[in-house]
C-alpha cells in the first residue's frame, strides 16, 4: 500500500511547484489567446452561412430566400477550396471525420493552421454536413504551441503538450458551452488516466474557464452571442419516470441506430478513398452530390435544404421544437437524405463528425417516439447518446452529451441513456469487428 501514497505524494509535489505553478500561469494567457481565437473561427463561419445563404440571395433579389438550385454553386466552390488547402497548404486541410475524433499524437503544428482552418471555414461555413470541433481542437493546440514558442527560454517537451492540450480544452469548450463535455471529450479520446491526469486537466480546465469568460465579454462587447452556434440544453417535455417498455424501445432504437453509425462511417471511408486521388476534381464533384440531396429532400418533403445541409446545431433546436410538425415519412426522408450526405462529406471535407451525429440521432429520436409508451424526451436522448457513441465510440462523452442536452427535462431519462449507450456501443463494435474479419477473410494469400 506504500506505492500509492508514494505516488499521490508525488503528483502533489508535482502540483504544487513553481514550475507547475508557471505552467498554469501560462495555460490561463494560452486560454485567453486561444478562446479569442475560437470565437473569431465560430462567429466568422457562422457570419459566413448568413451572408451566403441569406443575404446574398437577398441582394440578387430573392426576397423569399435562396432558390431551390442555390447550393449548387455554393457547395462546388466549397469543394474547390477545400482541396486547394487539401493539395497547396501543408496539413492536408485538417481532420478527415471519417476517421472520427481522434487527438492526441503531438500537438498540432503552427505551420498546418493556415490549411486547417480555409478547409474547414470552407467546408463548415458553405453547407456541408460536418461540425467545427476538430479544426477547433487543432487551432486550439496550434495557437498554444505558436504562444508558447514567443517565449525566450526553450520549453520541455513535457510543458509543451500540457500547454497544447490546455488549448484544446479551450477552443472546444466555446461550441459545446461546456468546459466539462470538453474535458470528458478530450480526457476519453486520447485515454489519459493515472497520474498524468490531474496534471494535464488542471491547467485546460482553467484555460477553458478564461474562455467561458472570454465568450461572455466578447458577446456583451460585440452584441454577437455564441447560442447562434453553441450546442445548449433542447427544448424538450418534463420526462418524470420510466417503465420496462421503455428499456425495451430503447435497446431497439440503440441497435438501429449503432446499424446506421456503422454504414455512415463505411460510407465515408469510401468516400474518403475515392475522392483522395484526386481531390481538385472529386471534392466539387461531391459538393454537388450534398447539394444535389439537399434540394431532392426538399423536393421530396416539402422541407427547407437547410435540414439537410450543414452541421446540424443551429436546427437541432429547431427540429426538436417543431417536431409535431415533421411526419413519419418527412423524418425517414431526412434520415436518409442528410444521412447519405453525411456520409459523403465524412470522407470529403474537413471538420468534425460529432454534430450531424447529434442531429441525425435527435430525429431518430423523435421518429421513435411515435412508439407507444416512448416519450420524445426519451426518444431524443437516447438516440443522441447512441448516434454519438456509434460515430465517436466514445461512451462517457456520449453519455455526458446526451444527458446535458437533454438536461432541462429532468433526469429520469439519464438511465435510458445509459442502457442505450452501451447497446449502440457494444454493438458497433461487434459490427466493426465482423467487418474486419470479411475483409481479413477476403485478402488472397
Amino acid at each position: 500500500m506504500a506505492e500509492p501514497d508514494g505516488q499521490d505524494e508525488k503528483v502533489s509535489s508535482a502540483l504544487l511547484s513553481r514550475g507547475y505553478l508557471a505552467l498554469l500561469v501560462i495555460a490561463s494567457g494560452v486560454g485567453l489567446v486561444v478562446s479569442v481565437a475560437a470565437w473569431c473561427f465560430l462567429e466568422l463561419i457562422y457570419q459566413i452561412q448568413r451572408e451566403v445563404y441569406h443575404h446574398l440571395p437577398s441582394s440578387l433579389g430573392y426576397s423569399h430566400g435562396p432558390p431551390l438550385w442555390w447550393p449548387v454553386p455554393v457547395l462546388a466552390v466549397a469543394g474547390l477550396i477545400v482541396a486547394l488547402a487539401i493539395t497547396r497548404l501543408p496539413g492536408d486541410g485538417g481532420h478527415v471525420p471519417a476517421d472520427g475524433l481522434k487527438v492526441g499524437g503531438g500537438p498540432t503544428a503552427p505551420l498546418t493552421l493556415p490549411g486547417v482552418v480555409l478547409a474547414g471555414v470552407a467546408s463548415i461555413g458553405l453547407g456541408t454536413v460536418i461540425g467545427p470541433e476538430a479544426p477547433l481542437i487543432a487551432l486550439g493546440s496550434g495557437l498554444a504551441v505558436a504562444t508558447v514558442g514567443l517565449a525566450r527560454k526553450p520549453v520541455p517537451d513535457e510543458a509543451m503538450l500540457v500547454v497544447a492540450a490546455a488549448g484544446s480544452f479551450a477552443s472546444l469548450a466555446f461550441v459545446f458551452s461546456s468546459p466539462i463535455i470538453a474535458a470528458i471529450i478530450l480526457i476519453e479520446a486520447t485515454g489519459l488516466g493515472g497520474e498524468k491526469l490531474p496534471l494535464v486537466l488542471l491547467p485546460g480546465l482553467l484555460a477553458a474557464g478564461i474562455g467561458g469568460l472570454i465568450s461572455t465579454g466578447m458577446g456583451s462587447f460585440t452584441g454577437l452571442s455564441t447560442s447562434a452556434y453553441a450546442l445548449g440544453s433542447l427544448p424538450l417535455p418534463s420526462f418524470a419516470r420510466v417503465d420496462v417498455g421503455q428499456f425495451a424501445w430503447t435497446i431497439g432504437l440503440a441497435l438501429a441506430i449503432a446499424l446506421g453509425g456503422h454504414l455512415l462511417m463505411t460510407g465515408g471511408r469510401i468516400s474518403h478513398r475515392t475522392v483522395k486521388p484526386n481531390p481538385l476534381l472529386a471534392l466539387p464533384v461531391a459538393g454537388l452530390a450534398v447539394a444535389g440531396l439537399a434540394i431532392a429532400f426538399s423536393q421530396a418533403s416539402g422541407k427547407g435544404i437547410e435540414a439537410v445541409l450543414f452541421s446540424g446545431q443551429d436546427e437541432l433546436p429547431v427540429l426538436v421544437s417543431q417536431a409535431s410538425t415533421w411526419s413519419l415519412s418527412a423524418l425517414a426522408l431526412l434520415l436518409a437524405f442528410k444521412g447519405l450526405a453525411y456520409a459523403i462529406s465524412l470522407g470529403s471535407f474537413r471538420g468534425g463528425p460529432t454534430f450531424p451525429a447529434i442531429f441525425l440521432g435527435a430525429a431518430a429520436g423523435i421518429m421513435a417516439s411515435h412508439l407507444p409508451g416512448f416519450p420524445i424526451t426519451a426518444g431524443v436522448a437516447v438516440g443522441i447518446g447512441a448516434a454519438v457513441v456509434s460515430i465517436l465510440r466514445l461512451p462517457l462523452s456520449a453519455i455526458v452529451i446526451a444527458t446535458l442536452l437533454t438536461s432541462k427535462a429532468g433526469s429520469a431519462a439519464e438511465s435510458l441513456v445509459i442502457v442505450g449507450v452501451v447497446v449502440a456501443y457494444l454493438s458497433t463494435l461487434a459490427l466493426s469487428r465482423r467487418e474486419a474479419s470479411g475483409q481479413d477473410g477476403a485478402t488472397p494469400r
